[in-house]
């Protein structure tokens, strides 16, 4: 069972917000209406931990994860993993991704600015802008500069992706004009992220908009070398080691363990997928054994194929090792050596690959680091790789950055801009590899606009690969 993080009484402080206080007797000192940003930001942080980065109580991450076949269910198909999916399977996600998450956090971003607390309204605002460009590679078009005005406007328009971009940046651009302000009240042990080290907020900040620029490298009215400059400039501002990754830790007692681990219990029927898990031994990566667990039916690293018309035992197949999923791992949100990964991709469309090379190899590097490979099996490896050139850059740089960057979503961005890791749809496929995820009934039904026609193998604005 999935644990789900609930939110404090956010929606009663908007109804409430309006109402002229006559009687102070009328106070319930259980049920308050006006909720400090330190009460706010820990669980807006669990619930982009556990809804956004891990699925939670949705499926999208997941769904993504199987489209990427690093994960499989081990149940005959049809199922997500040979792409089924209906508009009812996305309510989850996006309750998720606009109530409980871009709502809260545009709340914080108000009540934020409205104390003088600019640490605070950064946070919302860096936080958003992450949100948002989740959920903008995952559907598309969406709504947001009309959204968030309650009854003013139930029926928001979606602004185009391209729209969305800008605000993005524009997101970002503003958190880090809010750090530098230095204004109000500075966040603590109620930051789980980074326990209000600004600094490192900022570098995240400038990661996300290396990110970001470098999605639309093949975008209509961009260009390869334009994006590519734009992130590097914007990454000598962005994270410079892994102690700057964006994560939140989990302690493993009841209650409070990863959302990884969770979405990996017996109950899901989740497993490792046989793409995954065999790439690492056609590298002979020495990561195997520190990123997958050995099956414990036979002791040996085995990945389930996805689309299978029979059921395996579940201990025949293999799931994470305890560095991502164990009860009291981390959880990744976004991750130093991604900003490497950047530098050498973009290094590549500016100055070819002998400029992207140590880039490259210090991407492996850092990523052997953190999970805890030996120096020895480290230079090994990466001598094994062997030198990037012009036929085998671009392919090797993603490969080596979705290992590093296990379990995210951005991972599937990446598949869509460059085909790499290479994919071939998997046995029993109901189509092409999907390229988007359905746009949810609920939203169907209450908001109808015509982008909600959108099948899953239509390409996003920038999906030009």
């Amino acid at each position: 069972m999935k644990k789900i993080y609930f939110i404090l009484g956010f929606a009663l402080m908007v109804a409430l917000a309006g109402c002229k206080k006559y009687l102070d007797v009328n106070e319930d000192p259980n049920r308050p209406i006006d909720v400090k940003e330190s009460l706010m930001l820990p669980p807006i942080q669990m619930l982009i931990s556990q809804n956004i980065n891990a699925s939670g109580d949705g499926n999208l991450s997941v769904v993504l994860q199987q489209y990427l076949q690093v994960m499989a269910l081990n149940q005959v198909a049809p199922n997500f993993g040979t792409y089924l999916m209906y508009n009812i399977d996305m309510d989850g996600d996006w309750n998720n991704v606009y109530v409980r998450t871009l709502n809260n956090l545009n709340l914080l971003k108000i009540k934020a600015a409205a104390n003088g607390n600019s640490n605070y309204g950064a946070i919302a605002k860096i936080l958003t802008a992450y949100t948002l460009g989740y959920a903008t590679d995952a559907w598309g078009d969406l709504p947001y500069s009309q959204a968030f005005l309650g009854v003013g406007q139930p029926t928001p328009a979606y602004d185009s992706q391209q729209q969305i971009y800008v605000q993005i940046q524009a997101l970002l651009d503003d958190g880090i004009a809010d750090i530098a302000k230095n204004a109000g009240l500075k966040p603590g042990n109620d930051d789980y992220v980074y326990a209000g080290d600004m600094a490192r907020w900022r570098k995240l900040a400038y990661t996300l908009k290396a990110r970001y620029y470098l999605h639309l490298s093949k975008a209509p009215g961009n260009t390869a070398s334009a994006q590519a400059q734009l992130a590097l400039t914007a990454l000598t501002n962005g994270m410079q080691s892994n102690d700057d990754d964006a994560k939140i830790a989990f302690s493993g007692a009841a209650g409070s363990e990863n959302p990884w681990q969770q979405n990996f219990l017996p109950g899901t029927t989740f497993v490792l997928a046989n793409t995954f898990v065999d790439a690492f031994t056609t590298r002979n990566d020495p990561r195997l054994s520190k990123m997958v667990k050995p099956a414990k039916q036979t002791g040996l690293f085995m990945g389930r194929q996805i689309g299978l018309d029979e059921i395996g035992s579940l201990e025949a197949y293999s799931i994470p090792a305890d560095f991502y999923a164990g009860a009291n791992a981390n959880n990744y949100l976004v991750n130093y050596t991604e900003a490497l990964f950047i530098k050498a991709e973009a290094t590549l469309v500016l100055s070819g690959f002998a400029g992207a090379q140590p880039f490259y190899q210090d991407g492996i590097r850092q990523h052997m680091i953190k999970v805890g490979v030996n120096t020895a099996d480290m230079n090994s490896y990466i001598a094994s790789r062997g030198t990037l050139s012009s036929t085998n850059a671009l392919r090797l740089i993603i490969e080596e950055k979705s290992v590093a960057n296990f379990l995210n979503a951005e991972n599937y961005t990446d598949w869509r801009r460059t085909g790499f890791p290479a994919l071939t749809k998997v046995k029993n496929a109901l189509s092409e590899i999907p390229r988007r995820v359905l746009y949810p009934n609920t939203e169907i039904t209450a908001n109808p606009q015509p982008q909600q026609k959108a099948k899953i193998t239509d390409r996003l604005w920038w999906d030009m690969n």
